[in-house]
């Protein structure tokens, strides 16, 4: 069995404690996502709270948009495994609530929360009852006196002057978003936020669509800061069930190093050498079988035995196909050879034998 291993990363930002979740100043990035149950709907909401708990979610977004959800929500937050963010649009008050309700954070939108003074309001209650905020930017909804300026600068300068006010009063306890559903716009808007504050950064593509473009999108903004110390937290947002987000999230912090959850398969593309092995419904397999393993290591599919363990030789375990047999290995030795049809069952003999689970 081997370790893990976390790229170190720049530290850009201070930090701050969400719940027990400590967000920014080095922390592990945090993975989050957001039910989409109606909130009065409790039972239905702590279900997905658990189920995107049990994905590996370390956040979960609740919205709190009227006072039949907050009735909701404060039930919730009293049965939820993990801090809850309660995500406030348009009513200042709904944020007052949710931070009595014990809210771990609240989530306000400079674009409609309402004048100046209500936001100072709601910054009053989270510092009275210990409450994290998050001053959440989207291109979509940015204030008007900022429709002036080219996108990425009107959402920096939105969440600077609602960071100002907050700093001016002597409450830090924040983090911010600058989320917009174009990538450059997003990841060129977080670059500048971060040349002006040290405030933690909850990263994310917004409206990113269903499940492949949004997942490939999310993935060109967040390999593009990252690695360079920008961002301390993320959310996926697809046009899915809220559980698919999670091992996106993680399959894309596993591919820049940062944190891991569960095995990590690679393949090989297939080409004629294969002499007819199926390394595509052979991969799709694998995969299927270690979605429950929550430690890290890596299988390879390999489609010939010529190429497949030396072009493979990281990987802690790997199978080859042949014309008629297979080879089980690790680090590119040869553990045994077995026939096509018992490939995958050894396969997975020695990784359990090895103790991965």
């Amino acid at each position: 069995m081997t370790e893990a291993t976390i790229q170190e990363r720049p530290v850009t930002s201070r930090q701050i404690m969400v719940g027990d979740v400590p967000i920014g100043g080095g922390a592990q990035v945090a993975v989050q996502s957001m039910t989409n149950t109606p909130t009065h709907d409790v039972e239905a909401t702590v279900q997905q709270v658990y189920d995107l708990n049990a994905a590996g979610a370390d956040l979960v977004r609740v919205s709190v948009n009227g006072s039949k959800a907050l009735k909701g929500f404060k039930e919730v937050v009293w049965r939820s495994p993990v801090p809850l963010i309660a995500d406030i649009h348009f009513d200042y008050r709904m944020a007052l609530g949710a931070a009595e309700a014990g809210a771990a954070c609240v989530r306000i939108n400079p674009g409609n929360i309402g004048t100046d003074a209500r936001y100072q309001q709601v910054i009053e209650k989270c510092r009275e009852t210990g409450v994290a905020m998050r001053i959440g930017v989207n291109s979509g909804s940015v204030e008007k006196r900022f429709w002036n300026l080219p996108k990425h600068e009107a959402l920096v300068a939105s969440a600077l002057h609602k960071v100002e006010i907050a700093e001016d009063m002597g409450f830090t306890n924040f983090k911010v978003s600058l989320k917009a559903s174009h990538v450059p716009e997003m990841v060129e808007a977080n670059r500048k936020f971060r040349e002006h504050s040290d405030a933690p950064l909850h990263l994310g593509v917004t409206e990113a669509g269903t499940k492949l473009p949004g997942s490939i999108k999310s993935a060109a903004a967040l390999g593009q800061l990252l690695p360079y110390g920008i961002g301390d937290t993320i959310r996926i947002s697809l046009a899915e069930d809220p559980v698919e987000e999670i091992p996106v999230a993680y399959h894309i912090l596993s591919c820049l190093d940062l944190r891991h959850r569960g095995p990590n398969v690679i393949a090989c593309p297939s080409c004629a050498r294969t002499l007819g092995f199926d390394v595509i419904g052979m991969a799709a397999q694998v995969e299927e079988g270690l979605k429950h393993y929550e430690d890290h290591f890596t299988v390879a599919v390999m489609g010939c035995i010529v190429n497949g363990p030396g072009e493979a030789r990281d990987a802690d375990y790997g199978v080859a196909g042949g014309k008629d047999d297979g080879v089980i290995f690790s680090k590119g030795q040869p553990l045994r050879k077995v026939g096509r049809d018992e490939i995958y069952d050894a396969l997975f003999e020695e990784i359990t034998r090895d103790g991965w689970k």
